[in-house]
């Protein structure tokens, strides 16, 4: 459904009226498209404190050039602040800067691991989260404000990219760790604009909405996608995999079959590399009026079926080194919703697997485990919502706006991608920054 809100404010009586009133003016995203697959304009890096890193060769390859007056992004670099008198240094160098990011620009920040040894350190590295999701609710103009953790510029490459891309256009207020790579599991892609060409994807749910904007966006990426949805939806899902051609196949499997990961494994006796679990139901209701069923179905779509086949695929060997698993969890798992003790409790469920078995898995099999947490998505789900709560959804964000499931398909397509092997055990919100939890 469209938001005509959105497209009242766009346009000249729209914004004296809104401007008037005091109401959010959410301004038009800009997201990727393959006439403007970078940021317009330039790039400003900034550094506070004394940092040991090298951004040059990793920011010249973002497709953004310095040195112009009104930057589509600034990066600024505060992985050296140890203390509160160079923590002071954030707020001199982007005061000034702040106010000519253009419209829907990229405001990244980035920070150290927190030190346990130094206080300080950990004290004013822990500031920069405060600062940034901060930051991020006051900024506007569709711009975004994310922080990332790392040591080493060159592992973070992909993210950075990403970040300071049309790609991330709904991800802000987020602090992402981006760890040291391990042998065989990051490589950048001899083609940057297919860095999947090669992969097998498999993702579950894939027949219709953010299911199928995440196959979409994959195969766009050059990977072979296996389109699996029950079977009732067969019909769609064969339609999916005949758009998206270069070799996709359709999978119509009931998810939380017991043997569902046997039967993926002898589908795809070659193996696979990205596994999306995206497949997921709602049954709502207040606990005090939720009979079992209710509770039991979603639970076992939403998270035991994930657990299930994850474990059976990484047993078998199926997942290949290299590989990456994606699940989808929600900012109701993260902050709660009233009348979705079940599903908060499904989704909450899938962040705690993410954690617990990034580390295992990495180690184990070579293969790296994140989550996205989709906020208020533009879905036939949410278009069904009564009005007043669908527009409040759609406000309740720094970006006064609903997402698109494209939105949550670049995010999954940026934690699959070949160079993302330094990111692992993240849960990655692609809210537009709600107001609902941190």
């Amino acid at each position: 459904m469209a938001d005509r809100y959105l497209s009242f404010t766009a346009t000249a009586p729209g914004r004296f009226l809104t401007r008037r009133l005091g109401l959010p003016q959410p301004a038009t995203l800009r997201r990727w498209s393959p006439g403007q697959p970078s940021l317009p304009g330039g790039l400003l890096h900034l550094t506070a404190g004394t940092s040991g890193l090298d951004l040059t060769p990793v920011l010249a390859r973002t497709g953004l050039e310095s040195g112009t007056p009104e930057p589509a992004a600034v990066v600024l670099d505060a992985t050296g602040v140890r203390d509160v008198d160079t923590l002071a240094e954030v707020h001199a160098l982007l005061h000034p800067a702040v106010r000519s990011v253009a419209v829907s620009g990229r405001i990244v920040v980035l920070g150290a691991p927190l030190d346990p040894d130094d206080h300080h350190q950990a004290a004013v590295q822990q500031a920069l989260e405060g600062f940034i999701r901060s930051l991020g609710k006051e900024i506007g103009r569709g711009r975004t404000v994310n922080l990332v953790r790392l040591t080493d510029a060159a592992a973070a490459e992909s993210t950075l990219r990403f970040l300071l891309s049309p790609k991330s256009a709904y991800v802000s207020g987020q602090v992402i760790a981006v760890g040291a790579p391990s042998a065989g599991t990051s490589g950048e892609p001899d083609d940057r604009d297919r860095p999947l060409a090669g992969r097998t994807a498999l993702v579950t749910g894939a027949a219709r909405g953010i299911g199928e904007a995440v196959a979409r966006t994959l195969a766009r990426d050059g990977a072979r996608v296996v389109v699996l949805d029950v079977p009732r939806a067969e019909e769609d899902a064969r339609a999916v995999a005949e758009r998206l051609g270069g070799g996709a196949l359709a999978l119509p499997l009931d998810i939380t079959a017991a043997d569902a990961g046997e039967r993926i494994a002898a589908e795809l006796p070659d193996g696979l590399d990205v596994l999306v679990h995206n497949a997921g139901i709602t049954r709502d209701r207040r606990l005090v009026n939720m009979p079992a069923e209710r509770w039991t179905s979603v639970l076992d779509v939403n998270l035991a079926s994930v657990l299930r086949t994850t474990d059976a695929l990484l047993a078998k060997g199926t997942l290949r080194p290299g590989g990456r698993i994606v699940a989808t969890a929600s900012i109701a798992g993260l902050a709660g919703n009233a009348g979705q003790t079940n599903y908060g409790a499904s989704k909450a469920g899938v962040a705690g697997l993410v954690r617990a078995l990034a580390p295992r898995a990495l180690a184990e099999h070579g293969v790296t485990v994140n989550a996205v947490a989709p906020g208020f998505i533009e879905t036939r789900m949410t278009a069904a919502v009564p009005l007043f709560i669908r527009e409040a959804g759609r406000r309740m964000n720094s970006l006064a706006q609903g997402g698109l499931p494209v939105d949550v398909a670049e995010t999954t397509a940026w934690l699959a991608h070949p160079g993302s092997g330094a990111v692992n055990g993240q849960v990655v919100r692609v809210c537009g920054q709600s107001l609902l939890g941190a």
